[in-house]
């Protein structure tokens, strides 16, 4: 395992095993919905989610930055070397309506680069994890990859992506599926599940870090819409999409998204 990253791997794995435990008691219990002023819903478990991990931070390692989707924007993280981003849970429309594809997503950032990740999708009790140079966990055991021999890829695309029949042309050689948790969508990439996990709508750093971790400890690709890899903590934590492959793809489907992308920009969108 890479160097001192033990005790965070350790601790974060603790924590979000007891946030899921609560998402399920509140799942099962029931929990209120808002709508924050972008018109996307929140709920009192992406608050709970977010509570929990923020006294994690707290106190276990104070002196890193901290950045999450449900906090106010700190910009003292940009002066830290270290810093958390985190998406309590990603997929919250998912959560409201039931789908079990909504995750806590979570990773430590080291100048840029995600260093320790974990995905938990509650639903199921899968929980993926990677230390950066130590390879690819499910529930602790190490993920194996094995050769995939699919000659009908699914590739998961975004939800609204899908609705508007973007990916026309990609669907006519892949199946491509909604995606209701892009973070969901990267852990199920990096355990070979999936082909390809890919979008060209704006995502947000909460998005992705912990996923771009666990693709490439498991041998995957991963870059922004335009092809370019992820450096994370920056003022604007936006990016131009996402396209993730699996290490099984066929060697030519990074190739094939970013042209499918390309091509997507110079269009006008379907209604």
């Amino acid at each position: 395992m890479t160097r001192n990253l033990e005790q965070e791997l350790a601790t974060l794995i603790d924590t979000v095993r007891k946030a899921g435990a609560r998402v399920r008691e509140l799942v099962r219990d029931g929990f209120e919905v808002q709508t924050k002023p972008d018109h996307s819903p929140v709920t009192t478990v992406d608050h709970e989610v977010n509570h929990i991990l923020y006294d994690m931070q707290r106190r276990e390692f104070p002196s890193d930055g901290w950045l999450s989707e449900e906090s106010p924007d700190d910009l003292a993280r940009l002066d830290r070397d270290r810093v958390w981003i985190i998406d309590p849970i990603d997929g919250t429309r998912a959560l409201v309506n039931r789908v079990p594809e909504f995750c806590i997503s979570a990773a430590l950032i080291e100048r840029g680069f995600p260093v320790v990740a974990a995905i938990l999708n509650p639903s199921t009790d899968e929980l993926f994890t990677a230390v950066r140079g130590g390879g690819l966990f499910l529930n602790g055991s190490r993920v194996t990859l094995s050769p995939l021999h699919d000659f009908d890829p699914v590739i998961m695309v975004g939800a609204r992506e899908f609705r508007i029949d973007r990916w026309a042309t990609l669907a006519e050689t892949s199946r491509c599926r909604p995606m209701y948790s892009i973070a969901h969508a990267l852990a199920l990439v990096a355990a070979g599940r999936i082909q390809a996990a890919f979008t060209i709508d704006p995502e947000h750093e909460w998005d992705v870090a912990a996923g771009v971790l666990l693709i490439e400890e498991s041998g995957g690709t991963i870059s922004d819409g335009a092809g370019k890899p992820f450096v994370f903590n920056q003022p604007l934590p936006t990016f131009s999409g996402v396209i993730s492959v699996a290490a099984t793809a066929d060697k030519d489907l990074r190739a094939k998204l970013q042209i499918h992308a390309e091509q997507a920009r110079l269009q006008p969108e379907r209604t």
